[in-house]
């Protein structure tokens, strides 16, 4: 089984596969580009047409993780829609940050924090924040 106490997960989204799927609304509650921790496992093992070992459910929770986001945007405590940045430098230390997998140009998230400003390859006024 790969779901175990104590990991975190990128909820990624729903699949073609699943369609069929008798218990797929459990799966698809979950918020894609969402970060969560894996709390509890159940003992209850569901068949899965993805994983070959069935699934079993789990409890979970929201976590925050950090990202960076154009700063004249980042009001902590708002709700806001995450915008992937044009700049495509992949060798700039914050590409991931810039970058968050799992998230879409129309994710939709909490601004928890803001954190430090962070230097720019392209000059942007970018700064980390934590969102959730």
């Amino acid at each position: 089984m790969l779901a175990k106490k104590g990991s975190e997960i990128i909820f990624m989204g729903s699949l073609s596969e699943c369609k069929g799927c008798k218990v797929k609304n459990i799966c698809f509650h979950l918020d894609a580009g969402r970060h969560y921790r894996i709390l509890g496992v159940r003992d209850v093992k569901h068949e899965c047409d993805v994983f070959e070992d069935g699934v079993k459910v789990v409890e979970i929770e929201k976590i925050p993780f950090e990202a960076v986001m154009d700063k004249k945007k980042a009001i902590e405590g708002s709700t806001i829609t995450f915008e992937l940045p044009g700049c495509r430098e992949r060798g700039c230390e914050h590409y991931l940050l810039c970058h968050p997998p799992g998230l879409t140009k129309k994710s939709k998230m909490k601004l928890m924090s803001c954190l430090e400003e962070v230097k720019c390859m392209v000059g942007s006024n970018r700064i980390k924040v934590t969102i959730e």
